[in-house]
């Protein structure tokens, strides 16, 4: 009988195109009055972030740490192992 019930408030697009239009809410229609008389400029999907140094590391810099740290952890294990008979 669940399943019934189910089957009968299953949303179809007939249902969904005869609704009603909503009213957009209190800020759309704020906003639309102030985009009417000065619209927004464009806007980049993604800003350039803001560089709080002005330096900034090359790639190959970080690759070298990078390395650097990955050989020192193989030969502080090899150590270890090394160490322990």
């Amino acid at each position: 009988m669940a399943e019934r019930d189910d089957e009968e408030r299953e949303f179809d697009l007939r249902w969904a195109d005869g609704a009603e239009h909503k009213e957009p809410s209190a800020r759309a229609r704020m906003l639309a009055a102030r985009w009417k008389e000065n619209p927004p400029g464009p806007v980049p999907f993604r800003g350039d972030p803001d560089h709080v140094g002005s330096s900034r590391r090359s790639s190959w810099v970080s690759t070298v740490i990078v390395l650097g740290c990955v050989a020192a952890v193989i030969v502080l294990l090899g150590y270890v192992n090394f160490r322990v008979p």
